[in-house]
């Protein structure tokens, strides 16, 4: 990077923090640190909803994701909608009436306090190692820039992020959210465009589609049924309406965002708009690797975008990787014509079905020769990643972007990297701190407070150390919702017995939990079916088989004070 870049990334970021200390100066206790008062409106509950889950890991593999698989991993949300609605009637209404700090404090309300352990344990479990991947993300950026071992970046950018956290508490994570968001999506546009910008002359938005579209990339709706197929309409409808349910419902990196909301109204229409925004924004992302995959479609590019992978694939294979890229070269710049030609004959209104064939003939080429790549990577054992979808925005940023702007860019990923991680580490240190406290002696507000730092502290580290494991991941975007997937269906389950089931006790739902567990971890290691029904199987299990034990077992007495659920007048 040029001193120009380095100026507006450190400006960026040091703005961001001081911004972030001082909007959370005013800390006083567990509800200050962990709830922010309870005082956030509508657009703050929205932003920091889309902030938590739009982490670096959506701006750094999402392009990447598209640039490979095309736009099909867009209908994983589409599930998303329905089940803010079915949040807002439901869930909200009981967090809101039973003012709680966690989600999993209802549970012990409703169930019992082993219920409530177990619940939060899977959450902390699943976040912890989702977090992990989240710091390792932006560690690649300072890794790729500077040379610098990925486990040295890892412990920096971790160590920031919890002295960061630490100080500001909720209240920074609300309002540097917040302006981190609107930062990010402005970068985000003007990359689209300048990527539009850099096609070669003569070619323009209209043809880097019809590129990427004849490449199969334009894929948004797929109808073809598989168990095993990750990403079509069925298992976004499905599959991602119970994880969009248990993500935004249960996981209380979610639920403490609309925690912060002055009422149920406020916490409401924030939910409900992230489920009219989150599809066309992560649309425009995704969007982003199209035009990538039209622009390296069009002139040369690199068999892997992973320098520091090829550099030592070089040093282990000399002979063979100089005969694979000498074949490759030959063959992209092959297809770079091949794409140029076709998109100038369809201006003209020639159908030349040849250059079309010719085309699809070369694809299948060039990516047989990077998958070559990626098996090369594995045999060898390089401490990377065995996959270079997360770095061919990095890699377009750092080649083509103008001085100053490559900062910019790459700032916007530090700081989508701090909102969500931040947010992650306030929620586990909540959970941790009030879920597993086993004193029921009140502490003084800066006790609190202090307490509150120490759990921040904790889960920061150990998340640092989950980055480590990250390097061999493949497509993070893809890693962190398979990672949750192993667990949300099973607690999602648990919530939906506590709402809706009156006849299922403490004791049921657990021995269901936990028998549902072990059966999505063994489905999983067999690999029988695709992640996303993961989240069906356990929301659908755990029900299924509390009810069954409630008609073998004798019951515990429903607790009269707490809700099963509430309908809207409640409020």
């Amino acid at each position: 990077m040029s001193f120009l870049d380095w100026i507006v990334l450190s400006a960026t970021l040091i703005c961001i923090i001081i911004y972030g200390v001082y909007k959370g100066r005013h800390q006083s206790g567990a509800d200050s640190y962990l709830r922010a008062g309870r005082s956030a409106p509508w657009f703050l509950v929205l932003l920091g909803v889309m902030a938590t889950q739009a982490s670096s890991i959506t701006f750094i593999s999402a392009p990447g994701q598209a640039y490979a698989d095309g736009m099909r991993f867009v209908q994983y949300y589409f599930g998303l909608p329905l089940a803010m609605i079915v949040i807002s009637v439901t869930f909200i209404p009981v967090y809101q009436k039973l003012n709680v700090f966690t989600a999993y404090e209802y549970l012990e309300k409703r169930f019992n306090k082993q219920t409530r352990y177990f619940t939060a344990f899977l959450f902390l479990t699943s976040r912890a190692f989702s977090t992990g991947i989240s710091i390792y993300a932006p560690s690649i950026i300072l890794s790729t820039l500077l040379g610098w071992n990925i486990y040295i970046t890892t412990f920096i950018m971790g160590g920031v992020l919890i002295i960061y956290t630490c100080a500001g508490g909720a209240s920074a994570v609300q309002h540097t959210q917040k302006l981190q968001f609107l930062i990010i999506l402005s970068a985000i546009a003007f990359a689209g465009y300048y990527i539009v910008h850099r096609l070669p002359a003569g070619l323009g938005f209209s043809d880097a589609l019809l590129i990427s579209g004849k490449a199969g990339k334009l894929n948004i709706i797929t109808t073809d049924f598989s168990w095993k197929d990750k990403y079509n309409i069925w298992s976004g409808l499905i599959g991602g309406f119970f994880l969009s349910l248990s993500y935004f419902g249960t996981d209380q990196s979610q639920v403490a965002r609309y925690l912060t909301a002055g009422d149920v109204k406020n916490a409401r229409l924030g939910l409900l708009l992230n489920g009219i925004v989150k599809i066309p924004m992560q649309l425009l992302i995704l969007l982003i690797g199209i035009l990538l995959f039209a622009f390296y479609s069009t002139q040369s590019a690199p068999i892997s975008f992973n320098d520091a992978a090829l550099n030592g694939l070089k040093e282990l294979y000399p002979e063979r990787m100089q005969k694979l890229q000498d074949d490759y070269a030959k063959q992209q710049n092959s297809y770079a014509d091949l794409s140029k030609r076709f998109a100038v004959q369809h201006k003209a209104g020639i159908n030349d079905t040849q250059t079309v064939t010719q085309l699809q003939q070369k694809q299948e080429s060039i990516n047989n020769m990077r998958q070559e790549i990626n098996i090369l990577i594995k045999e060898s054992e390089l401490r990377t990643d065995t996959s270079d979808l997360n770095y061919i925005f990095l890699y377009f940023i750092k080649q083509q972007m103008p001085k100053g702007l490559v900062g910019l860019l790459f700032a916007v990923i530090f700081m989508a990297s701090w909102g969500s991680v931040s947010a992650a580490l306030n929620s586990m240190a909540g959970s941790s701190m009030l879920d597993f406290r086993t004193s029921q002696a009140k502490y003084s507000p800066s006790k609190e407070l202090w307490l509150g730092r120490v759990h921040t502290f904790i889960w920061g580290v150990f998340s640092v150390a989950m980055a480590m494991l990250a390097s061999r991941m493949g497509s993070l975007i893809e890693a962190v919702n398979i990672l949750g997937s192993l667990f949300y269906g099973t607690i999602l389950g648990i919530f939906l017995v506590a709402f809706y089931v009156k006849c299922v006790d403490g004791r049921s739902v657990l021995i269901a939990a936990i028998f549902t567990e072990l059966l999505i971890l063994l489905i999983y290691y067999l690999d029988i079916i695709s992640f996303l029904w993961l989240n069906a199987i356990g929301a659908l299990l755990v029900p299924l088989i509390g009810i069954i034990l409630a008609y073998l077992m004798p019951q515990s007495p429903i607790k009269a004070d707490v809700p099963l659920n509430l309908n809207t007048n409640d409020q």
